[in-house]
């Protein structure tokens, strides 16, 4: 087992925010990566009110327009890099073709399986397909939906990815939900609860100013006085 700052239950506790409020954390903790570190495109959620999910990259390679060049990964390969050791995983999947999404990786069999090595859910910029048939409880986020697999094949896994301007290498913590997927460094982990806590209490004293009846373009200018900086 590897020598990590966190604990299973420290990324149980961040599954209690969605991702917007894990960015907002993360702008407090590590200002350097307030513009890196997430994805940038509008993605597609088979589970739109599903919990936010966090754990471990398990991160991988695909295309799907043309056939093979060479010699494909074995996929039983990728179930033994993907399953789940002494934290949760989540794979993460880049499309390497020029029309991205072309051929879905994704869909009934591979939720399946998936959900039955223990990893919790996909974030991806290709495809997926089979919404009716999906694995129960397995999150997808995904570029689109589409209706073929095509020639789709891995290419490679365990080499750092890019999802949508996200760049995520192995065992990286990945916090995802219907607004997309943002990385948390190691060290931040157990440092966001405070930093939200914070966030939180700023937010509220101009949410309150808001919500009153007798709200006031002075009193609002007032409140965001006292918050201190926020967004």
């Amino acid at each position: 087992m590897a020598e990590r700052p966190f604990t299973q239950a420290d990324l149980d506790v961040l599954t209690q925010w969605d991702t917007p409020t894990i960015c907002n954390g993360l702008e407090l903790i590590v200002p350097e990566r307030r513009a890196i570190g997430f994805t940038v495109e509008p993605m597609v959620a088979i589970d739109p009110k599903a919990k936010p999910i966090v754990g471990l990259a398990r991160v991988g390679c695909i295309r799907s327009k043309e056939p093979p060049r060479g010699k494909v990964v074995d996929r039983a390969d990728w179930y033994d890099y993907v399953a789940p050791t002494d934290l949760p995983t989540i794979a993460v999947i880049q499309d390497l073709d020029d029309q991205i999404g072309y051929g879905a990786y994704w869909g009934e069999v591979q939720s399946n399986i998936h959900k039955s090595l223990g990893v919790l859910g996909c974030v991806t910029n290709g495809s997926f397909r089979d919404m009716d048939m999906w694995a129960k409880g397995f999150q997808m986020l995904g570029g689109r939906v589409g209706p073929s697999h095509a020639h789709v094949h891995m290419v490679s896994f365990g080499a750092p990815v890019n999802i949508f301007g996200m760049q995520a290498g192995h065992d990286d913590v990945i916090h995802a939900d219907y607004h997309g997927a943002v990385v948390v460094p190691a060290d931040a982990v157990r440092k966001l609860p405070a930093a939200i806590d914070l966030i939180s209490r700023r937010e509220k004293v101009i949410l309150d100013v808001c919500a009153a009846p007798d709200f006031s373009p002075a009193k609002l200018r007032e409140a965001l006085k006292r918050s201190g900086e926020i967004h």
